[in-house]
């Protein structure tokens, strides 16, 4: 066996989180430079960019080898301790034949906040297994992993499925970096955002003027500073991630929106 497999596994379990990471580019311009963002300031006043019934299908691939499909759904609204929440699902299915990835994340996000109140994991990825489930509570700023001790969390917590709704809402002009400190473990932020430029872009879903986006956090791999990660997110009202290239392990990770279905 050779280091392919390896890199195969850490390169799709990062493209996981790919739902920490991405941001929308506005026409409308701002001040170049940096910005510290909050929560609280920006999901009161902009419109949601997703509904429930949303469903988006992509094509994944490892330099040029197919290895899977993933999806992204809102699939409904449920009740979180007397909170309405909107329930996100995040699948990864795929592979090559001697090492199969079957990865499903759940989150449910506040409606009015989009704070996140439970995140549970089910990873799949060769023999390789793990369940996670994290009861958040945004109030007290606090988490709790597996029924284990309460711990210290942050303000209008998200986590790694609820970050990609989060910052479908917000603007950042093409030119400007962008931080957040709202990820619910606080040894991993800030998330950087840096919003990079315009393209248009086909992809097997249709053609899209893009804004192209790189994301840093505090990590290796995938997201690391020399990763040169860069994500294509739709220059419209739905802010939908189109297309995402990233350099892994001597390898190219790439995904590209095969099917849309938008919410009602």
């Amino acid at each position: 066996m050779n280091s392919q497999p390896r890199a195969l596994r850490l390169a799709l379990a990062a493209f996981a989180t790919i739902v920490a990471m991405a941001v929308d580019g506005p026409r409308s311009g701002h001040a170049q430079g940096v910005v510290s963002q909050g929560v609280a300031s920006i999901v009161h006043h902009e419109p949601r960019p997703f509904k429930v019934g949303e469903e988006l299908v992509y094509r994944v691939h490892f330099g040029k080898l197919p290895v899977g499909k993933a999806r992204m759904s809102v699939v409904g609204l449920e009740e979180i301790r007397g909170r309405t929440t909107y329930h996100l699902v995040f699948t990864l299915d795929g592979g090559i034949p001697w090492f199969r990835v079957h990865d499903r994340y759940e989150s449910w996000i506040d409606t009015l906040t989009l704070a996140s109140r439970r995140y549970v994991q089910e990873i799949r990825e060769g023999r390789y297994r793990r369940d996670s489930r994290y009861e958040i509570y945004p109030e007290q700023r606090q988490y709790r992993e597996n029924n284990d001790t309460l711990q210290a969390s942050v303000d209008a917590p998200l986590d790694e499925g609820s970050f990609i709704y989060f910052i479908r809402t917000v603007r950042v002009s093409v030119g400007q970096t962008r931080e957040f400190h709202q990820y619910f473990k606080p040894d991993r932020n800030p998330v950087v955002i840096r919003a990079l430029r315009r393209d248009t872009v086909e992809v097997p879903s249709g053609r899209y003027p893009t804004v192209v986006v790189r994301p840093v956090i505090r990590a290796g791999g995938l997201w690391a500073e020399d990763g040169e990660a860069e994500l294509w997110f739709s220059d419209d009202a739905h802010r939908v991630l189109v297309q995402m290239k990233s350099k892994f392990a001597g390898f190219t990770l790439s995904l590209a929106l095969t099917d849309v279905r938008l919410g009602r």
